[in-house]
């Protein structure tokens, strides 16, 4: 009787530890789908705020003539990174050629990896922040970069953030 009870404690508790890895991958990685046009994440972005949405120059002028920061706006961009691990952040290309990063707001929604490459439109918030050299090492790293170029971070710099409530895929 006693082999049969443990037998059964054996056998439950691999069943918990294999479903919980199971859950544990699913749980930190982007979620699937191609990003197609149309497609949103968050709260939607309705038509009305895609056609205000203006381009990343005019919100970095609207940005330093505002005091470093601009609430409830939209902007329109092409993605260039999206994080590898959850798809919890993700780069927009600006005119010049830089890149700014975007988080999700409160951490209540991811984008899948398929969005590198698209145009979006965003809506949320966005500001000019000092990124130390730990925080910009760690989303280094989460964008699988070269070490060599991960240790070459060694100053602080200025950047524009965005806290997105909202994201659509558009052409």
């Amino acid at each position: 009787m006693k082999f049969k009870a443990i037998l059964f404690a054996v056998a439950i508790s691999a069943s918990t530890v294999a479903f919980a890895q199971e859950t544990a991958q699913k749980k930190f990685s982007p979620p699937a789908g191609n990003a197609i046009v149309g497609d949103t994440y968050g709260a939607g972005v309705g038509s009305s705020v895609e056609s205000k949405a203006i381009s990343v120059e005019k919100l970095g002028k609207k940005l330093k003539k505002e005091n470093k920061k601009v609430e409830n706006v939209a902007i329109k961009g092409k993605v260039t990174d999206v994080c590898e691990k959850k798809g919890c952040w993700l780069t927009i290309q600006t005119e010049d050629n830089s890149q700014f990063f975007v988080k999700m707001k409160d951490y209540a929604f991811f984008v899948p990896t398929a969005l590198k490459g698209k145009n979006v439109v965003l809506e949320g918030d966005a500001e000019r922040k000092i990124i130390s050299i730990d925080e910009q090492k760690h989303y280094a790293e989460d964008a699988k970069k070269p070490q060599s170029e991960i240790d070459a971070i060694t100053t602080p710099k200025e950047e524009i953030r965005f806290v997105a409530n909202g994201i659509k895929v558009v052409n």
